[in-house]
């Protein structure tokens, strides 16, 4: 799979309405084919940052890439932004997540 994570550094007036701007892409991506999850935090030491934990099946970020509504998010997304966002994408070995061994309930 590719899991991604990117942290997104918004402008203050817009922390408030920064899910709403991208709510719209983030209901599109999950129901792409291929997309294991996409979910959004917001950091607790700093309400102007958000996480973006995201993944895909291998064969399905190109097609995630090249949609309408991910071209739209990188339209929408710079009026918001700080900052360029922050990215750390890789390809793993499985296809979702592991239960932790070090805690196991």
């Amino acid at each position: 799979m590719i899991f991604i994570v990117v942290k997104f550094q918004v402008k203050p007036d817009w922390s408030e309405r920064w899910l709403g701007l991208v709510d719209d892409f983030t209901k599109a991506t999950r129901e792409e084919p291929g997309n294991l999850w996409f979910d959004w935090s917001r950091s607790v030491d700093d309400p102007h940052e958000f996480v973006l934990v995201e993944a895909f099946q291998d064969d399905a970020a190109g097609d995630h890439v090249n949609s309408a509504h991910f071209k739209q998010a990188m339209a929408d997304m710079p009026q918001a932004l700080a900052e360029t966002p922050r990215i750390i994408s890789r390809q793993l070995d499985g296809d979702g997540w592991d239960r932790m061994g070090e805690l196991t309930i």
